[in-house]
């Protein structure tokens, strides 16, 4: 399979935009846990006391009082109170070399710590792809569902959770007729979770992603030479969706990022 030079070039222009952000402060590899919470009061630092202990930094971080109406405070040690509210946009903050957030996965919430000074990212190895190939950059068939539904989604730590689906991608690959579904994503950026033959011996077990580009009325490109790991593959403090039925694939879709 030939590739242009202009085809390499766009393919290594989108790399590089992955791996600033897979490697960034606020990227998948610098994560050190992910703690279930609940309304109360928390301490959090390396101190063996410490309800949320970690493995660098200081004795006391600070504590965390969550109220069940997802409002709360974080005081740190240096008498700083940082107000947090998830309706306002602000469950996230920073305190000392550490980035923290509380996620929600439905009623569930839970503390994600990142480390601003980990080298996780200078220590990654590098990530193997399948060859190129142009004619997996597909044009699918961009067709809205004849009525939007809910559909339930199990992720990668067994907690379902509901996402709406509007469209659906369809195309044809291997004189078979595909159907994906998108999950999660934007309108102009929407997102696949799906999983192929290749899952058995060459990409991540459990699923991998891939983004609609060029999303018109009535079309989306799907290059799956982008196909990439998702972030459950580089930590385990991640929580990923497990694809619906629909984008499970009986075959090999040999494009894209492969296991690590």
């Amino acid at each position: 399979m030939t590739v242009s030079p202009e085809f390499q070039q766009a393919h290594a222009a989108w790399f590089e935009t992955r791996m600033a952000k897979l490697t960034a402060e606020d990227g998948w590899l610098n994560l050190l846990g992910r703690w279930w919470v609940t309304p109360g009061t928390l301490s959090i630092g390396r101190g063996a006391a410490c309800d949320v202990r970690l493995p660098v930094g200081p004795e006391l971080l600070g504590r965390l009082t969550l109220n069940g109406d997802d409002t709360g405070v974080f005081e740190g040690t240096d008498g700083e109170a940082i107000l947090l509210d998830k309706a306002a946009g602000a469950f996230a903050w920073r305190a000392d070399r550490f980035l923290l957030e509380i996620t929600s996965l439905n009623e569930l919430r839970a503390l994600r710590i990142r480390d601003a000074e980990s080298e996780a990212a200078a220590q990654m190895k590098p990530i193997a792809f399948f060859p190129l190939d142009p004619a997996l950059r597909i044009t699918a068939r961009w067709e809205p569902l004849p009525e939007p539904m809910n559909l339930t989604l199990d992720t990668i730590i067994g907690v379902p959770t509901q996402v709406p689906v509007t469209h659906v991608a369809k195309f044809e690959f291997a004189g078979r007729e595909m159907a994906m579904l998108p999950t999660y994503g934007t309108a102009d950026r929407p997102q696949f979770v799906f999983r192929d033959l290749t899952s058995l011996d060459d990409t991540y077990a459990h699923m991998r992603f891939v983004f609609g580009e060029e999303v018109t009325e009535d079309s989306a490109v799907l290059d799956f030479n982008r196909a990439t790991n998702p972030p459950c593959a580089f930590t385990a403090h991640a929580v990923c969706p497990l694809p619906p039925r629909e984008n499970l694939f009986p075959v090999r879709i040999e494009a894209g990022e492969r296991r690590l």
